[in-house]
């Protein structure tokens, strides 16, 4: 993950050098001293560029911050670990829940809401909400809970 972290970095500079290039060579190319007209930016690619550069810095943040907090390199990412390494608990998943599959259905009613017609959309954030608190909530009712 140190790797992936130091190239995210990389990526993230390379965005943000390719951002400054593009504004200067658009103001160099868009200068036009017989018209009269002032030099000005083009602003679709300077700020898409831009902030390609920002998604590289935050990824890149985050994935510094994960291998800090994991206390170093995992099992996964040598490359003289043993299967047995990393058999230990890994998370916590729940593999009785249907909440997973009624938020996916709700995002994709949502979304279709949309492209159709607005009126869906409404009825897609309504169950999306309820099944963002209904997965939330699953270990505090019923036969698991804590």
């Amino acid at each position: 993950m140190g790797t992936n972290t130091r190239l995210m970095w990389i990526l993230a500079g390379f965005f943000f050098l390719a951002d400054a290039i593009y504004i200067a060579w658009s103001l160099l190319v868009s200068a036009d001293p017989a018209s009269g007209q002032a030099p000005r930016i083009e602003w679709v690619g300077a700020i898409s560029i831009g902030l390609s550069g920002l998604l590289a810095t935050l990824i890149a943040f985050y994935l510094g911050r994960t291998y800090s907090s994991q206390g170093g390199e995992l099992p996964e990412d040598r490359l003289d670990a043993l299967i047995d390494d990393g058999e230990a608990e890994q998370g916590h998943f729940s593999p009785w829940s249907w909440w997973p599959i009624v938020l996916a259905a709700a995002a994709a009613t949502t979304v279709l809401g949309l492209a159709i017609g607005p009126w869906i959309s409404f009825i897609g954030v309504a169950i999306l909400l309820i099944s963002v608190v209904g997965w939330v909530y699953e270990y505090y009712r019923g036969y698991f809970a804590r």
